[in-house]
C-alpha cells in the first residue's frame, strides 16, 4: 500500500512540474505577445484645414509652398518637445507659425466675412489637468491661440467672445493689431466671387417666386456653396515626453458667415479636446455638424468607454459626422503616441513628426 502511494505521489509531482513548466512556456508567450511596440517618448501632428483641395487645382509653386509652411509649423514644435518643453507650449508656438502665414485660414489668412471683416475664433486645451481656454469673434488679436492659452490659464472662464475678449487680450499684454493686418486681397477676392454667385441665386429664386428674400437666399446658398468649400482652419496635437497630450485649433471661421457665426474651432469637445487617459484631437470642417457631433470628445469617449484604438473611434465618429450631412477631418494623438489624421474629404493639409524625427507630410486624399 505505502508503495503504492509513493508512486501515485511521483507521477502527481511529475504531472504538476509538467504542468508548471507549461504555465511558465505559457505566461512566457503571452508575454511576448502582449508586451507593445516601444513607446515613443513624443509625437505631434497638424492640420491646416480640410476640404475640397485637388492636385489639379494646385501649381506645383502653391503646393511646394504649403509643403514648406506645414514642415516649418511641425518643427517648431517637434524642437520644443524634443528638448524637453511641453505638449502646451509645442501645440501654441506650432499654430503660431501657421496663424502668422497668409496661407491658412487663421490670423493673417482669415477669411472675410459678409461684412468684409475678419472675426477669429481658437481653443486650446490641456490633458493633464482637463483645463482649457477659448475666444470668440476677436478682430483685432493677431495670435488667437495665445488669447485662447491666456484664458485657460489666467482666467476662472473657457470661452471669452467680442470686445471682452479683446479687453482680455489687451490686460494680458498679448499683441493687438489693427483689423487690417488681417486683409489679404486673395481672401477678399473669394468673398466677391462667393457674394457674385450668391447674388445670382437670389436672383434665380425671385424669377421663380416672384419676391426676393435675401435671409433664405443666403442660407441656401450657404449650404449649397460650402460643400465646395475648403476649411483652412489650423491645430495641431501632441503629447510630451511627461506623458502629456494637447491639443488646439484656430480659424477664421467660413467665408461670407454672418450673424455672428461661430463654428466648431472654439468649442471645446467639438474642435478641440485633450485628456491624457487617452488623446488629443484638432478638428476641421463644416463647423456646425462637428459642434452637433462633439466629434474631438466622441473620439475620447469611443476610446475610454469601448477601449476602442484611436484609428477606430476617429473612423466611426467621422462616418457619423457623415451621415448627418458633414464633412471634414481631424488629426489626434493617443498617450501611446500613436498619431491619426482622418478626413472624409478630397485633401486636408497634414504633417506629423515622431520622437525619431521623421516627418511626413500630406495633402490629397492618398
Amino acid at each position: 500500500m505505502k508503495k503504492i502511494f509513493l508512486l501515485v505521489t511521483l507521477i502527481s509531482l511529475c504531472f504538476s512540474c509538467k504542468n508548471e513548466a507549461s504555465n511558465e512556456e505559457i505566461a512566457e508567450a503571452n508575454n511576448a505577445i502582449e508586451t507593445p511596440a516601444e513607446k515613443p517618448e513624443f509625437a505631434i501632428i497638424i492640420h491646416g484645414g480640410a476640404g475640397t483641395i485637388l492636385k489639379k487645382n494646385m501649381t506645383p509653386e502653391k503646393e511646394a509652398a504649403y509643403k514648406a509652411k506645414l514642415e516649418e509649423a511641425i518643427r517648431v514644435g517637434y524642437d520644443i518637445l524634443k528638448n524637453g518643453g511641453s505638449s502646451i507650449d509645442a501645440v501654441e508656438k506650432t499654430i503660431n507659425v501657421m496663424e502668422d502665414s497668409p496661407l491658412f485660414n487663421a490670423g493673417k489668412g482669415a477669411v472675410f466675412t459678409n461684412a468684409e471683416t475678419n472675426e477669429l475664433d481658437a481653443s486650446i486645451m490641456d490633458g493633464k489637468t482637463l483645463n482649457a481656454g477659448a475666444s470668440a469673434g476677436t478682430t483685432t488679436v493677431r495670435n488667437p491661440i495665445n488669447l485662447a492659452r491666456a484664458v485657460m490659464e489666467k482666467s476662472k472662464h473657457v470661452m471669452l467672445s467680442g470686445n471682452g475678449a479683446e479687453v482680455f487680450a489687451e490686460e494680458q499684454g498679448l499683441t493687438l493689431v489693427d483689423p487690417s493686418y488681417f486683409h489679404t486681397d486673395r481672401r477678399l477676392e473669394s468673398l466677391k466671387r462667393v457674394k457674385e454667385r450668391e447674388a445670382k441665386a437670389s436672383t434665380s429664386s425671385a424669377t421663380k417666386t416672384g419676391k426676393v428674400d435675401t435671409e433664405s437666399a443666403y442660407l441656401n446658398f450657404y449650404d449649397a456653396d460650402i460643400k465646395n468649400a475648403k476649411f483652412g482652419t489650423v491645430g495641431c496635437a501632441a503629447l510630451d515626453k511627461n506623458g502629456n497630450l494637447a491639443a488646439g485649433t484656430s480659424t477664421g471661421g467660413m467665408t461670407n458667415k454672418r450673424y455672428g457665426r461661430v463654428g466648431d474651432a472654439p468649442i471645446i469637445g467639438s474642435g478641440t479636446y485633450a485628456n491624457n487617459a487617452t488623446c488629443a484631437v484638432s478638428s476641421t470642417g463644416w463647423g456646425e455638424y462637428f459642434i452637433r457631433a462633439q466629434v474631438a470628445h466622441d473620439i475620447s469617449a469611443l476610446m475610454d468607454y469601448k477601449g476602442l484604438s484611436l484609428k477606430e473611434a476617429a473612423k466611426i465618429v467621422l462616418d457619423k459626422v457623415k451621415d448627418l450631412g458633414g464633412d471634414g477631418g481631424i488629426v489626434a494623438v493617443d498617450k501611446d503616441g500613436n498619431m491619426v489624421a482622418d478626413f472624409n474629404t478630397a485633401g486636408m493639409y497634414r504633417a506629423t513628426m515622431n520622437d525619431k524625427g521623421e516627418l511626413t507630410i500630406g495633402i490629397y486624399n492618398d
